[in-house]
């Protein structure tokens, strides 16, 4: 008489073993809800990456890395604003990498943005190849991988930025204090509109 325990044992031992690993494997990584999130963001930024507010930047197109590390540094103190310290401190790294991913890939918006003066023009377009700018935001001013795009941004926010570098009230990217510390504000306030217009 043939016995079937064997082959049975062996199917029963093989579903065992599938159902071991099933458990056993890690679950995969969900991204985490940020629509919440979101709706603060827009409060501010604005729905469109269109925010009415001349201090408040655009970053609806913005660089995904530099958005992500910008989020951490008001985390950490290493960069500081009263509404995005606050927010910030009270984010985890993956919605901070949710987050900057998802106005990564927004599309960046056209401002109607004052035309500088030629004689602004002229004194930015100098003053910014001076300083090399191009060789890190590149010609166009778009930005990279690590380095933000400022073509096209708010001229109101890239001259405020850069004075808060000039006088050291921004502390998390030395190299650019280091630079702009020499420039006049006159120089800077061109280099705004001249980059702004691009």
């Amino acid at each position: 008489m043939r016995s079937y325990r064997a082959p049975f044992f062996g199917s029963c031992l093989a579903v065992l073993q599938a159902a071991i690993f099933w458990c056993a494997a890690p679950a995969a990584a969900q991204a985490p809800d940020i629509s919440a999130r979101l709706e603060v963001c827009t409060t501010c930024h604005g729905d469109e990456g269109l925010a009415a507010d001349p201090a408040v930047p655009v970053i609806s197109g913005q660089e995904f890395y530099y958005l992500y590390v910008q989020l951490k540094d008001y985390a950490a103190g290493r960069r500081q604003n009263e509404v995005m310290s606050a927010m910030a401190a009270d984010l985890s790294k993956d919605e901070m990498k949710a987050l900057a991913e998802h106005f990564s890939k927004q599309p960046w918006p056209r401002l109607a943005i004052a035309d500088a003066s030629e004689a602004d023009k002229a004194r930015g377009s100098s003053a910014a190849g001076a300083g090399q700018c191009p060789q890190c935001h590149l010609g166009g001013y778009n930005g990279n991988s690590r380095v933000p795009r400022m073509a096209g941004q708010k001229p109101s926010y890239l001259e405020a930025t850069m004075l808060d570098f000039k006088y050291r009230r921004r502390n998390n990217a030395p190299d650019m204090s280091a630079l702009l510390e020499s420039y006049s504000e006159e120089d800077i306030a061109a280099m705004a509109h001249f980059i702004a217009g691009l």
